[in-house]
């Protein structure tokens, strides 16, 4: 296994880890919130610093294998949606944001799997682009709220940056349902599962 994969590797240990982070919060120790914080906050960084250098170091060392191909998109789900869950349970996204963010990775995974029967990669599109970042900045912008929180006294803040939030969590929303009907419309335009058998 080379390089790339032992960071897509370490990406999908962290998922767990940060689930595990999370539900430390409810363990009702002193200094519970704390902990959990610290800990949430250092399996995001590793995780988002894993995903970055695998991809980075896959195309410069011309290491891209079948193995990475499967497995990066799979780590990318499995850990964007573990991430959601804790968003959510957490009282700071809403759920209806969730569901649709769910809804819109589950099919593109089934879509991959069509497509990669057909020998044809999924087409990029400006959508996909502009859900990955805000999947990005919605989930750094969650990670420092839970930290501040955790260290700052509750206030006027608060309510301002929940608002933040909300709307970090709605244009991620709608960016990931416009990315997974623009992939889709590419797919039935393309022609490429006409020839599968039914």
């Amino acid at each position: 296994m080379n390089v790339p994969n032992k960071l897509t590797v370490l990406r999908l240990i962290m998922v767990p880890v940060f689930f595990i982070s999370y539900l430390i919060s409810l363990a009702g120790f002193p200094s519970a919130h704390v902990v959990s914080a610290v800990m949430m906050f250092i399996c995001y960084a590793v995780a988002e610093l894993s995903d970055l250098l695998d991809g980075k170091i896959a195309r410069k060392y011309n290491l891209v294998t079948d193995l990475g191909k499967v497995m990066d998109p799979f780590a990318d789900t499995l850990s964007h949606l573990t991430f959601f869950v804790c968003f959510m349970a957490y009282g700071i996204m809403p759920i209806w944001a969730f569901i649709i963010i769910m809804w819109r990775e589950f099919s593109i995974l089934f879509l991959r799997m069509l497509m990669m029967r057909t020998g044809k990669a999924m087409p990029a599109n400006i959508w996909g682009k502009s859900k990955t970042v805000l999947y990005a900045i919605t989930s750094i912008f969650s990670i420092v709220y839970i930290v501040a929180s955790a260290f700052v006294a509750a206030g006027s803040w608060n309510g301002v940056y929940e608002t933040v939030l909300y709307v970090l969590f709605a244009l991620s929303a709608i960016a990931s349902l416009m990315s997974f009907l623009t992939y889709l419309s590419s797919v039935f335009k393309s022609g490429a599962l006409s020839g599968m058998t039914r």
